[in-house]
């Protein structure tokens, strides 16, 4: 049953799919197999269909919510580019891509703009440093357009959290600079074709990050140990303010949800990951409840 765990997955978020969206979630070889599983549970009336999309339950008015949001989007995703653009010139960047909503292709007046980094080795918390108090000093610490929240080293490209969640979030991430940092960094994570079997990277509309004379110089002179004094003091300071500021997270939650690594820095405090693996586990617990439907539960 790919295709109804895939749309509970998506109607976490009110985003109904539609048929071509449905089959690259799917392990199905044809796309006429995709149908014959969701005429099946159309039929068994666990699924209804609106138009072109698939909706669980009776949440029929996600529908125009989704394409309200798609329209959106498309109207945001310019300012997207220029805000990659801008990112991929600061130091010691290597790659970046837009993560959360906009890259699934929704938005609204609830929506960020979030930013998946990717750093020069050893240098992840002095980049993350200079794009933070670039948001505090000239954006006034709005994230609306400028939500960078996941800096991954290219020490360390691969996700350690191999789930459902991270898998699709690797599946709809938008690679907007960087091209040689991205083909590593999915080379190292071909687990997703474990979830996502039809999961394959286009890299050839990514451009490479060139960066200015002034840039250029900079990473040189941090390139020594002044540059590695500095990354440490930055993620011990970062850190000794987290911990203060969640400190009601348990160690766990902490852990994966503010992960504080010499080559992984995130900020997710809410800890989304976790709140939607329990909310499709338990969506997976309604249909087994109401209709005799039993699907593996997913682990966080």
């Amino acid at each position: 049953m790919d295709s109804l765990k895939t749309i509970l997955y998506f109607s976490i978020f009110r985003y109904p799919l539609k048929l071509e969206e449905i089959h690259s979630y799917t392990n199905h070889a044809e796309v006429t197999d995709t149908i014959k599983e969701l005429d099946t549970l159309i039929g068994l009336k666990i699924l209804s269909k609106v138009d072109d999309f698939y909706v669980y339950g009776n949440d029929l008015e996600s529908v125009p919510k989704r394409i309200k949001g798609n329209v959106l989007a498309t109207r945001i995703f310019e300012k997207a580019q220029s805000r990659s653009r801008f990112i991929s010139k600061f130091p010691f960047v290597a790659a970046v891509g837009v993560s959360g909503s906009l890259s699934k292709g929704y938005y609204d007046s609830n929506s960020d703009i979030d930013f998946f980094i990717i750093t020069k080795p050893n240098r992840l918390w002095i980049c993350r440093t200079f794009l933070i108090l670039y948001k505090k000093i000239f954006l006034l610490n709005s994230r609306k357009y400028f939500c960078p929240n996941y800096f991954i080293s290219s020490e360390q490209l691969e996700i350690i959290e191999q789930n459902r969640f991270t898998a699709t979030e690797l599946k709809t991430l938008i690679p907007m600079q960087g091209k040689k940092a991205f083909m590593h960094f999915y080379e190292d994570n071909s687990w997703i074709n474990s979830y996502f079997s039809k999961f394959k990277v286009n890299a050839d509309f990514i451009p490479e990050i060139n960066k200015s004379w002034a840039i250029r110089n900079i990473e040189v002179v941090l390139n020594n140990r002044l540059g590695d004094a500095l990354d440490y003091f930055f993620r011990s300071i970062t850190l000794r303010k987290w911990k203060a500021k969640f400190d009601y997270l348990s160690e766990e939650d902490f852990r994966i949800a503010l992960k504080s690594t010499k080559n992984i820095s995130k900020h997710h405090p809410s800890n989304f990951q976790k709140k939607v693996i329990l909310s499709l586990n338990s969506k997976l617990e309604e249909v087994q409840h109401k209709f005799n439907v039993v699907i593996a539960k997913e682990h966080v």
